[in-house]
């Protein structure tokens, strides 16, 4: 398995290296900050992916009694408006960096509590504690599926009895594969040092792994739970509706 250590220290360097384009790629990261988009702009592509996700899944709404939990919250853009809807938000995140950041951006919240996660586990969270897990863009970064096929077990575990989880998995290998079409080597290492191409990008921990689907079903079966939808199903942007079962 891989060292989830690793995955911290790669993530904090890629939030001090350009925090906002890690979070949302389709940013330009040439240009620093945002990109060519402004703040506001930024928060509200956030907002339609969130939107996106659980449509595509059919997801029941948001309850305003709802306690969410945001795992790989990043800079907090999911979980501000997971906020506007809940209760209360839990936000998680592998990198200390990413965690300050998103903690700066939410400062206007006083329902939101923010942890450094261990990249294993969702603890300190406690057993049937949260209504509702959200997830999008993480767990294809994850570079062994068998922490994948983890967190999964581990969102059935702090899911209330009837409570869901929508989050998105690869489940395309080809797209995690080091010999994957990208940038030469030679364009790669120029572009780098004219600040030009984002760090770490043949690192596992971006590279990341796909899932195996019946594996993964089969894991959200013996932990208590079901898959309600599946939308993606080959592809590296594989979107799932997880429901607990009752009490």
């Amino acid at each position: 398995m891989s060292d989830p250590r690793h995955m911290a220290r790669f993530w904090d360097e890629r939030a001090r290296e350009h925090a906002e384009y890690f979070v949302d790629n389709r940013l330009d990261y040439r240009r620093g900050d945002y990109g060519p988009d402004d703040p506001e702009d930024f928060w509200a592509k956030g907002r339609r992916d969130f939107d996106v996700l659980l449509e595509t899944v059919g997801a029941p709404a948001i309850g305003e009694r709802d306690v969410v939990l945001d795992i790989g919250c990043g800079v907090g853009r999911l979980t501000r408006v997971a906020a506007e809807r809940a209760a209360h938000v839990h936000a998680l995140d592998v990198s200390a960096e990413m965690i300050d950041r998103a903690r700066a951006n939410l400062a206007d919240r006083d329902d939101v509590t923010f942890h450094v996660g261990d990249g294993a586990t969702l603890r300190p969270l406690e057993d049937d504690s949260i209504d509702v897990v959200v997830s999008l863009v993480v767990f294809q970064h994850i570079p062994d599926p068998e922490i994948t096929y983890g967190y999964v077990r581990e969102i059935l575990r702090v899911l209330r009895p009837g409570g869901w989880a929508a989050f998105q998995v690869s489940d395309d290998p080809v797209i995690h594969a080091m010999d994957h079409p990208g940038p030469s080597l030679a364009r790669r290492i120029l572009a780098r040092l004219r600040g030009g191409l984002p760090g770490g990008q043949d690192d596992p921990a971006w590279r990341g792994s796909a899932i195996e689907r019946t594996r993964l079903e089969r894991e959200i079966a013996q932990a208590g739970g079901r898959v309600e939808r599946l939308e993606g199903a080959g592809t590296q942007y594989c979107l799932v509706l997880v429901r607990a079962d009752a009490a």
